[in-house]
């Protein structure tokens, strides 16, 4: 140390002992500072002001252009670690690069989010990699690996994983309690979680908004008792926005906000996002909770080292030695070539159907094409998202490759007139340039926040009028009657904070979508009308706005939104052309068509949104059998962030492919595939179920007990996890396995039988084939994949972890791998499997539970059936409650080994109610106990009974009432 460099800035010391020089030289005051987002500077130690969070899930969001790549849940679809990488290191990059000419953007990249795709009903389904937790974890590695760089001591982002824990619904996402099982949380859940942590890859995580057992996220016990027990690095705990005020509003699970806030910096939150840029109110809120002992000076010190070690490894102490403060990469055509080189790697060929004239893909040249469908001139872009540098949709991609005369088009939207009650229709006045609003083509300037959200609609431009003629318009109805209304100039209707109805926006978006509309029947409030939103109805129709609630009305100074139903415009919609009369004509006149269908991100299913049905919407659906029904050689292009069921579609159309909306190369990309130039090669990371019949509720998180993803869904899927085609074969031979030591050792060949070069993913799955407690049908263990010639064959290495084929033993609360068979299987999908062999494991002997040692932990059940899992205290345990209390709730605990026999038992429970107790099937009662009221869900009471049962048999416990059983136990 010197006097210019005091040891905080000594790069020669070790990370630990400068943050604990430049923490004893802070004082309170700043060191609380420091547990806001936005965190001011100290100018007498020479530090700068930081921010925590900036988006960067597929490129950099939020702050103006950058590059664009496919959305998570297109990587995810990659199965192609190393290509994620690469993509992760393109975006630190250009963090980088924009940080250096804007200093608003932060290198504390909230990124990527790990949350298992158990629902695709979920709206934030397009942020996750997969339902799977090896391959989430596997693509969750590779791309915070990428945003951290390989430096061995500087950072070049810091990523930090969301949404811990069990996040999967968006409907009432901050008071929802996800009831998730001890084998559910650790054979699922956390696993997502664990392989990035463990990888050092990763800075930290963000609590999700929901509660799991009955406990808010952010005060989740698993952040101390798992997620830092798996590294010795510091992690930084940022809460998700707003989250903190919810734990004492919606949540009400504190009375005050000083109670909850320091609830959470004990739980390990290290930094708070609320109230946006203004810091004092969370401020106050501390420092009431240090005022009145509910935390002291070691809670917050411990939250700022987990800060300060994090600053100190993206170089800011050090900038001199930071190898990459001088990071100019930005858009540079490595990142232009990446960004096509992942748009094509996402892609999945569903079906390719031999006829007489073969295979409908790949196209040959020369071919007549006609594109069509709503999505066929679109490049769709997500909450997410960075905006376009560049931009190919399918339409420009196919005439850049097969020549504009030999490409037709035809979009498929109905163009309709709204004629009013009084015989006028809506006219959009002529004017200038389309707007920004929904296309974030310019950096947000919000008191600094970058804040998308905060950014108001176009207010400059005219407001649409009524007269005689009107203005033709392009409806087009996204499913479940939520509507966009496009003018002749490609501008969105859309409506700003003074109500006023005008053409100005590129597309919908924005936190709150202001571009939706429902039409509704005239007389029948609340109604939808009919199937088809815009059928003819004698009464006409009320126009509402989505956004507002408000029903859309005719004035004197134009079109605007009105209060209420009673001062709504009725109008009639004058049909132009029907979207199918115009794909119609446009196939027939083709070789093949292209029917790109799919969603729009910002509409019926997104953050804060769940989807309600896995149907394609009616018009879509309508567009691809208009399409078939004049040109037989029809192939359906699903751009979507999530899975569709089309059973009909897929037994009926020759071809099908989905792709994830693949950034600023998507179209480029799709017309390399469907020319041949690329064999397809991506697969599903995700189920794709065949009727919505075949989904659990959104607030099933128990993939056991429910039988969901291809790990236990009994049906038969629409097309199974791993799925996907290419435009060659390939044989799989020379399988083995066999157990060393703590790992299995797994190897298979893998040849390219076809005539066309192609990428393969091999995928290695496992199975206990006599397992003493509900196991997978087949779990992934590992995957690779690799690029083969024609008649090329490659020998694959997997070096699988022992202890991948065990289980959480409820019975032990431990890891176990039983003794026994398991079957390594290899092949193509979940369900193209084409390869088997044994292996024998000589691992934990099942045996029955010990209840007389430790009694039964009343969530360590087995099976249950109307029960939730609740928190036994605000800071750590679980107990069961029934799910209605008006409902008996069931749990089963098998094979409980009661020794020589026991006399009586002792119920610790909170709340009132009654349980019995029976053995196996039986229906006769071994116990009964009442639990009379006690005060409130936290205060346990113990009751005891007597009961008479030995042997090794089932365990049956039957619950009663607003009871909140905890813990059974045994005596003699």
């Amino acid at each position: 140390m010197t006097a210019h460099r005091p040891p905080f800035r000594d790069p020669a010391l070790p990370v630990a002992r400068r943050v604990d020089d430049l923490l004893g030289r802070l004082t309170a005051d700043e060191r609380l500072a420091l547990l806001h987002q936005f965190t001011p500077g100290v100018e007498r130690l020479g530090i700068a002001a930081f921010r925590t969070g900036q988006e960067a899930l597929h490129g950099v969001a939020w702050s103006g252009p950058a590059t664009v790549f496919p959305q998570a849940v297109g990587l995810g679809a990659s199965w192609h670690p190393e290509l994620v990488r690469r993509v992760g290191e393109a975006v630190s990059r250009e963090t980088r690069a924009m940080r250096a000419k804007d200093g608003r953007v932060g290198l504390n990249v909230w990124s990527p989010t790990v949350n298992l795709l158990r629902n695709p009903l979920w709206g934030r389904g397009e942020e996750g990699y997969a339902e799977d937790p090896a391959l989430t974890s596997a693509i969750a590695t590779a791309f915070t690996r990428g945003l951290r760089g390989d430096h061995p001591v500087y950072w070049r982002t810091a990523p930090v994983l969301k949404h811990w824990l069990a996040h999967n619904n968006e409907a009432a996402r901050d008071t929802s309690s996800a009831s998730v099982r001890p084998r559910v949380l650790r054979e699922y859940d956390l696993r997502a979680f664990r392989g990035a942590v463990e990888a050092g890859a990763v800075a930290g995580v963000m609590p999700a908004y929901n509660l799991v057992n009955g406990r808010p996220n952010h005060l989740s016990p698993y952040l101390e008792e798992e997620l830092r027990s798996w590294t010795d690095q510091e992690l930084l705990v940022c809460s998700d926005a707003g989250a903190p005020s919810n734990l004492a509003d919606s949540q009400g699970y504190f009375a005050t906000h000083e109670e909850a806030l320091a609830a959470a910096l004990r739980a390990g939150v290290d930094s708070f996002t609320d109230h946006g840029t203004d810091a004092s109110v969370t401020l106050g809120r501390l420092r009431g909770a240090l005022e009145r002992g509910l935390i002291d000076g070691a809670d917050v010190d411990r939250a700022v080292r987990r800060q300060l070690t994090v600053r100190c490894l993206l170089g800011e102490f050090d900038p001199e030695l930071d190898p990459y403060a001088d990071e100019s990469r930005f858009d540079t055509p490595e990142h232009r070539e990446l960004a096509r080189e992942a748009a094509e790697a996402v892609v999945v060929l569903l079906r390719n159907e031999p006829s007489t004239r073969g295979p409908l893909l790949p196209l040959a040249a020369g071919t007549r094409i006609a594109v069509v469908g709503l999505l066929a001139d679109a490049a769709k872009l997500d909450w997410y998202s960075g905006s376009l540098l560049h931009r190919s949709t399918p339409l420009d991609g196919l005439r850049d490759r097969f020549g504009p005369e030999l490409v037709t088009f035809a979009e498929g939207v109905d163009r309709i007139r709204l004629r009013t009650a009084s015989g006028t229709r809506l006219r959009v006045a002529e004017s200038g340039s389309p707007g920004s609003n929904g296309s974030q083509d310019t950096v947000p300037d919000v008191d600094g926040s970058l804040d998308p959200a905060l950014i108001a609609g176009r207010t400059d431009l005219p407001p649409l009028t009524a007269d005689a003629e009107g203005s033709e318009l392009a409806l087009i109805d996204w499913g479940d009657g939520v509507l966009t209304l496009r003018a002749p100039d490609g501008r969105y209707l859309s409506v700003a904070e003074d109500g006023f109805v005008r053409a100005s926006a590129d597309e919908p978006g924005g936190w709150v979508v202001q571009e939706t509309f429902r039409l509704e029947a005239h007389g029948a409030q609340g109604a939808h009308g009919a199937h088809e939103a815009h059928e003819a109805h004698d009464g006409g129709h009320l126009l509402l706005h989505l956004g507002t609630g408000g029903y859309v009305s005719v004035a004197a100074d134009g079109v605007k939104v009105a209060a209420d139903r009673g001062s709504a415009e009725v109008f009639s919609v004058e049909t132009v052309e029907r979207g199918e009369e115009a794909v119609a004509r446009a196939a027939a006149g083709a070789d093949v068509v292209i029917v790109v269908a799919g969603n729009d991100p910002h509409v019926n299913g997104r953050e804060t949104e769940d989807r309600t049905t896995l149907a394609l919407p009616a018009q879509q659906d309508r567009l691809w059998r208009a399409a078939h029904a004049a040109n037989p050689r029809t192939a359906l292009v699903l751009v979507s962030s999530y899975p569709y069921a089309v059973p009909e579609a897929a037994a009926t159309l020759p071809a099908l492919l989905w792709t994830a909306h693949g950034g600023q190369a998507a179209g480029t990309a799709l017309a390399r595939i469907l020319a041949g130039d690329v064999s397809p090669a991506g697969r599903l990371p995700q189920t794709w179920y065949a009727a919505d019949a075949d989904l659990p509720g959104m607030l099933d998180y128990d993939v056991i007990g429910g039988r969901q993803t291809y790990l236990y869904f009994d049906g038969t899927p629409l097309y199974p996890f791993g799925h996907g085609l290419s435009y060659t074969t390939f044989a799989y031979e020379e399988l083995t396995a066999a157990v060393d030591g703590e790992t299995v050792r797994i190897s298979c060949t893998v040849t390219n039988t076809g005539a066309v070069a192609s990428d393969e993913v091999a995928q290695v799955y496992a199975r206990a084939v006599a397992p003493s407690v509900a196991r997978p049908h087949r779990e992934l263990l590992a995957h690779e994949r690799v690029h083969l010639a024609p008649g090329a064959s490659t020998t694959l290495d997997f070096a699988v972890p022992l202890e991948s084929l065990g289980f959480w033993d409820v019975a032990r609360g431990r890891w176990a791998v039983e003794t026994g068979a398991y079957e390594i299987q290899a092949g193509a999908s979940s369900a193209d499997l084409r390869r088997t062999v044994r292996v024998e494991v000589a691992g934990t002997a099942p045996g029955p539970r010990p209840v007389l040692v430790d009694g039964l932990a009343a969530a360590d059940y087995d099976e249950q059936s109307d029960t939730v899992i609740v928190d036994r205290t605000k800071v750590r345990g679980d107990a069961v409650t029934p799910a209605d209390p008006n409902v008996p709730g069931t749990l089963l605990y098998r094979a409980c080994d009661f020794g020589d026999g026991v006399t009586e038992l002792a119920v610790t429970a909170a709340g009132s109610g009654e349980v019995t107790f029976f053995s196996g099937t039986g229906t006769a009662e071994l116990a009964h106990v009442t639990v009379e009221p006690t005060d409130g869900p936290y205060d346990h009471t113990t009751v005891r009974a007597p009961c008479h049962v030995r042997d090794v048999t089932d365990f049956r416990v039957e619950l009663r009432g607003p009871l909140r059983l905890a813990h059974i136990a045994f005596t003699g």
